[in-house]
């Protein structure tokens, strides 16, 4: 039986522990739902308001002064060894949405045949497919999730799938997919933003593609974070994007009125960043230096895990657990079925348990392995238990 003292243990030996401390957040509140919004690390108002003092100082001179204009490599390059992937891969732009649009677009430049997701996907990517297989007069297939494997097949040239399901928390096999689509000649896409800081991902490791994701999440950029885009190196040049602004221009500040592609991933910049809000990311990515991404995932897990396990102890069949049981099959949340779940997470709402109500029937609950303790876990279901 799990005990509240078997779940302090596991936070005295949790070498995570003193992380929490970096960040923004009340000792009354348990905060599971950094899968929607990560909350702010102390360092991030800091940096932004001396971004501001920067701004009132340098005015225009700011871009070069303090080297705006380089920020989104800069940041780029800090997620690179968060995602696992190569040096020059990466640039912070845009939104996911936006950045979703340039490389499925660019995947079928550089490709032919149908365009393959699953049912699971977060919807904003299902409307970007939608509209890029009508713009390319490709099948878009939609398939369930557990018949995506068998779906990647000769015909299909895109495969395009959220890593973690932000329903359910199921998540994708990424080397055996991407695997899998290389076989029959197509390309792999993955939406990170449901994994990104809370798993090894290794998109160097296994060959991916092309891939997205944002920073707001578990990257904790604040509202509305600036995402990312990776493109492996063996395609950034014969990569297009299909939005072709000024900060995607090989010298933007000659101002060309003829468009050359940036070298290498710079290409898939657009317009002018947002300096503000990319300063915000910046400074939250710093607290991940020197973090073994091995040891935030087996927390991941232990976290997981023991939520699952309490549910199972003290819940009894109030709950239908969605999440897949084995750890090699779920992210870093668990999701529980139940008639009237959004009554649920409201009540925990105001016992000071912060998760998140998908429709119809879900209650979804994140666990950030820098913030969350095991003790937090074994809180979380007693509140449960307490409004059901």
């Amino acid at each position: 039986m799990i005990t509240l003292e078997h779940c302090r243990e596991l936070d005295a030996g949790d070498p995570l522990g003193p992380m929490r401390a970096g960040f923004v957040l009340s000792p009354d509140v348990i905060y599971l739902d950094g899968n929607s919004l990560g909350p702010p690390l102390l360092g991030v108002r800091d940096r932004v308001l001396s971004t501001i003092e920067e701004w009132g100082q340098d005015l225009i001179a700011g871009w070069w002064n303090q080297d705006w204009v380089g920020l989104p490599g800069n940041v780029g390059r800090r997620l690179e060894s968060l995602i696992g992937a190569e040096t020059g891969s990466v640039v912070c732009a845009d939104s996911t949405t936006v950045n979703l649009f340039k490389v499925v677009d660019a995947s079928c430049r550089l490709t032919k045949g149908d365009l393959l997701t699953d049912s699971g996907n977060f919807p904003t990517d299902l409307y970007v497919l939608r509209t890029l297989a009508d713009r390319w007069r490709r099948p878009l297939r939609v398939v369930e999730p557990e018949q995506l494997a068998a779906a990647i097949t000769d015909g299909v040239g895109v495969v395009a799938l959220g890593h973690v399901d932000f329903r359910t928390g199921r998540s994708h096999d990424l080397p055996l997919i991407t695997a899998r689509a290389h076989r029959v000649g197509a390309l792999a896409v993955w939406d990170l933003s449901h994994s990104a800081g809370v798993m090894p991902i290794g998109l160097a490791d296994n060959d991916v593609d092309y891939a997205v994701g944002c920073g707001y999440k578990f990257l904790n950029g604040g509202p509305g974070a600036p995402a990312f885009v990776y493109v492996s190196p063996r395609l950034q040049a014969d990569t297009v994007n299909p939005i072709t602004g000024w900060f995607g221009h090989s010298n933007p500040f000659d101002f060309s009125p003829e468009f050359v592609p940036a070298e290498g991933v710079d290409r898939m910049k657009v317009g002018t960043p947002n300096i503000l809000s990319m300063v915000a990311l910046d400074a939250a990515l710093a607290i991940w230096e020197g973090v073994d991404l091995e040891v935030v995932r087996a927390k991941s897990v232990g976290l997981t895990s023991l939520f699952i396990d309490l549910v199972d102890q003290e819940l009894g069949e109030r709950f239908e657990v969605v999440t897949p049981r084995h750890p090699e099959h779920r992210g870093s949340q668990v999701s529980l079925r139940r008639t009237g779940a959004e009554a649920v997470v409201e009540g925990l709402g105001r016992q000071g348990v912060i998760c998140d109500y998908r429709p119809p029937d879900i209650a979804r609950f994140g666990f950030a392995p820098l913030y969350v303790s095991y003790v937090d876990v074994w809180e979380s279901v007693r509140r449960i238990r307490q409004v059901t």
